[in-house]
C-alpha cells in the first residue's frame, strides 16, 4: 500500500468507531468495594474497629501457652476472666495460702519478683496464687476511629431529604413520672480500674478459701502492695491474716494515701524495702512514722540490700527474709 494512503486510512477507521467506545483503559486499582461504594453513596458508614487487648491480656495469654496447665487458673472477676497461677504446697499439711499480687506491668510470673516466689515458697510448705493487674488507664487501648464514609450531600436522595419537611415533634407524656430517667452518669477511669483491682483479689480470696488453707497471706510487689493494702483497708476481710508489702509503689494520684491506709490495719504487717534506693527508702521512712503515730500493733519493717548485679541472689535474699517472717508469725499463733 502506498505510504501517502495510510494517514487516510486511519482517520476514516477513527472516525467509524461509536460514540461510547472507552478511549483509556480501565483503572487496574479499582476494586469492587469501591465500585459499590461509588454506586451506594448512602450506604451505611463502616463500623469502629474493636480496641486492642490489653497488655497484660497479651502477656498472660504468652504464658498459658508456656506454662504448665495444671499451674493454669482461669478466675472470674464480675464480667472478665484472668489468669492466676498455682502451685501446691510441697509438703503434707501446708501451713496456707500467699496470694501474690504483682505491680503495674507485671505478670503473674514476672521474673523480678512474682515468679521466684511462686516457686520457692511452696517448698516452705505454703500454697501459692500469683496474678497480675489490669492495664491502668493511662495504657488502656483505645478503640479505632470508624473510617470516614463517603459524603452524601451532593446525591438525590440528601436533597430529597432536605425538601422534605421535619415531622412535628412527638407531644410530652402527660405525666413526668413516666419519662425515662436520666441516663447514668459514665463510670470515671480511676473508679473502674480500682474495681477491677479489687474484683480480682476478691476471686483470688475465694480460690484460697477453697483450699480449706489454714492461714491466708497478700503478699503485694510494687504497686500491687498499695491495692493489697487497699482492699483490705476497705473490705476488712477476717481470715486474711497478713499483709506482705516488696518494694512498694504506690500510684499516681493514689487516694487515699498508703501512709493513711497502713495506720488502719490491725493484721501483721511486713514491709519490706531496698534502704539502698534513696526514694524507696524515703517513702518507707514515711510509712514507719505513720503507723507509729497511730500506735500499730503489728507493723514491722525489713530493710534489704539491692543488689543489680546479681539478680539471682537478690532474689534469694527477699525469699528468705519472707520464709523467716512467715515462721516467725506461724510461732507467734
Amino acid at each position: 500500500m502506498p505510504r501517502a494512503l495510510r494517514p487516510l486510512l486511519v482517520a476514516l477507521s477513527l472516525s467509524l468507531l461509536p460514540a461510547s467506545w472507552p478511549l483509556h483503559a480501565e483503572d487496574p486499582g479499582a476494586t469492587a468495594t469501591d465500585a459499590g461504594a461509588a454506586s451506594d453513596p448512602g450506604a451505611a458508614p463502616a463500623a469502629a474497629r474493636p480496641a486492642q487487648a490489653e497488655r497484660s491480656a497479651d502477656a498472660a495469654a504468652a504464658l498459658a501457652e508456656r506454662l504448665p496447665e495444671q499451674e493454669q487458673q482461669q478466675l472470674q472477676a464480675a464480667d472478665e476472666a484472668f489468669l492466676a497461677l498455682w502451685l501446691p504446697a510441697n509438703v503434707p499439711q501446708a501451713h496456707g495460702v500467699v496470694v501474690l499480687l504483682g505491680g503495674d506491668g507485671e505478670s503473674p510470673d514476672w521474673p523480678a519478683s512474682l515468679g521466684p516466689l511462686r516457686r520457692k515458697l511452696p517448698d516452705a510448705g505454703w500454697h501459692s496464687l500469683a496474678l497480675g493487674l489490669p492495664d491502668p488507664p493511662d495504657s488502656q487501648p483505645q478503640a479505632r476511629r470508624p473510617d470516614k464514609p463517603a459524603s452524601t450531600a451532593d446525591t438525590p436522595a440528601a436533597d430529597e431529604a432536605a425538601a422534605t419537611p421535619a415531622a412535628p415533634p412527638a407531644p410530652a407524656a402527660a405525666n413526668s413520672e413516666e419519662m425515662a430517667a436520666p441516663a447514668a452518669a459514665p463510670e470515671d477511669p480511676a473508679t473502674r480500674h480500682a474495681r477491677r483491682i479489687q474484683q480480682r483479689i476478691a476471686a483470688a480470696l475465694q480460690l484460697a478459701r477453697q483450699q480449706k488453707a489454714a492461714r491466708i497471706v497478700l503478699l503485694g510487689h510494687g504497686s500491687g502492695a498499695y491495692w493489697g493494702a487497699r482492699y483490705l483497708s476497705e473490705e476488712q476481710p477476717a481470715d486474711v491474716q497478713n499483709l506482705l508489702m516488696v518494694a512498694v509503689e504506690s500510684p499516681v494520684d493514689a487516694s487515699p494515701a498508703l501512709d493513711e491506709l497502713l495506720p488502719k490495719l490491725k493484721l501483721a504487717t511486713g514491709d519490706f524495702y531496698y534502704s539502698d534506693r534513696p526514694a524507696e527508702r524515703l517513702a518507707a521512712a514515711g510509712r514507719a512514722q505513720a503507723s507509729k503515730r497511730q500506735a500499730h500493733p503489728a507493723y514491722i519493717q525489713v530493710a534489704m540490700t539491692a543488689l543489680p548485679g546479681n539478680p539471682e541472689l537478690q532474689q534469694e535474699q527477699l525469699y528468705r527474709r519472707l520464709r523467716g517472717w512467715l515462721s516467725l508469725q506461724l510461732q507467734a499463733r
